[in-house]
């Protein structure tokens, strides 16, 4: 059985990574997680007690603590989910993202470095360090196009430049020492157990409560969305047969404005869950101040993931959306745990 060290484990996509993995068999999870605002252990609460699962509170950027966890549990792997991930935020503390994207991912590479030197050699060929990453870094795309893994890096805002800077330091750690590393540069992710001030569970949660729903700018801004299950059989497919050095692009095949995106919450809450007075969710839309360097559109192109890998995505966005919706209507005792005080839906990142 293999040992995976998870990073950012109790975060979305890392939790929903985890449950996935687990639910398959066939490997051991350790899940490091500094516990911040976005990390919630509930989400893995179902599997607390799993016999192939053990929780280690920490934060990336502690060396002794890294050390620490790599020479107890010997993993096989490192996956790098930990981050800070949400642009409004950066745009207010960008220190904060600078820490724990750079500095931390930065620590996590020298601790791997110096274990996977001493390991033996079979388990050096085996080992593999896969860092998560975004489309974000790519900058912002025009009318048409797609972002390839040639793509140069064009970030436009804190978050995508410290992420930007921790996918050249993963880079940098397989060419100058041979540390064997893979990258992917996802899509927007969506589906159960996001925090809710992201895009669409924040509208779903302002919906059902009837709040005006707060859409930047003329809200014809483009993302490729992807659903998180699907990103994470594509973050398995790449630890199980991707080739180290590589980068593999992650995309959903489903670009839509966010208009459209919030739009279709409110047409699927109105289905499920309609408001007392009757009114459509969709004049609860309230277009807002911009934010600052909104870039105007991301597209990816998955084809090198597809061909070589053998990956493919298994939801519509449409699917997806729906699975989504109603998973958050099943689950508002969640939603309720998780909007603790520290964050009530308040807009950021308006600086």
């Amino acid at each position: 059985m293999k040992t995976l060290l998870v990073t950012g484990g109790a975060g979305f996509i890392g939790g929903n990574f985890i449950l996935d993995v687990l639910a398959l068999g066939g490997y051991r999870i350790v899940n490091l997680d500094a516990l911040t605002y976005a990390g919630n252990q509930d989400t893995l609460a179902d599997v607390a007690r799993h016999p192939d699962y053990a929780f280690e509170h920490g934060d990336i950027g502690h060396r002794e603590r890294v050390l620490g966890i790599l020479a107890t549990h010997q993993p096989t792997a490192i996956i790098n989910f930990a981050a800070e991930s949400h642009v409004d935020r950066s745009i207010d503390g960008p220190a904060e993202f600078v820490q724990t994207n750079v500095v931390g991912t930065l620590n996590l590479l020298e601790c791997a470095l110096g274990y996977w030197r001493a390991l033996p050699l079979d388990r050096q060929d085996a080992f593999r360090f896969l860092h998560v990453s975004t489309d974000e870094v790519y900058g912002s795309l025009g009318p048409v196009g797609r972002f390839n893994e040639q793509s140069p890096y064009q970030p436009n805002s804190p978050y995508s430049a410290s992420k930007a800077a921790s996918d050249h330091l993963v880079r940098a750690f397989h060419h100058t020492y041979g540390l064997p590393v893979l990258t992917t540069n996802c899509s927007n992710n969506y589906g159960p157990y996001q925090f809710p001030e992201k895009l669409i569970p924040l509208m779903i949660q302002k919906a059902l409560a009837g709040e005006p729903l707060p859409v930047y700018g003329d809200g014809r801004n483009v993302r490729d969305w992807l659903f998180v299950k699907d990103h994470c059989s594509a973050i398995l497919r790449v630890l199980e047969i991707g080739r180290a050095g590589e980068v593999y692009n992650v995309g959903g095949d489903a670009e839509r404005e966010n208009i459209h995106v919030v739009k279709t919450v409110c047409a699927l809450l109105d289905e499920r869950q309609p408001l007392v007075d009757g009114r459509r969710r969709e004049s609860l839309i309230s277009h807002v101040k911009d934010r600052p360097g909104h870039d105007r559109r991301y597209a990816i192109d998955a084809s090198k993931i597809k061909r070589e890998l053998g990956w493919r995505q298994t939801e519509t966005f449409e699917s997806g959306l729906a699975a989504t919706v109603d998973w958050y209507l099943s689950r508002q005792d969640w939603v309720s745990r998780v909007l603790d005080g520290s964050y009530r839906m308040e807009r950021l990142g308006g600086a």
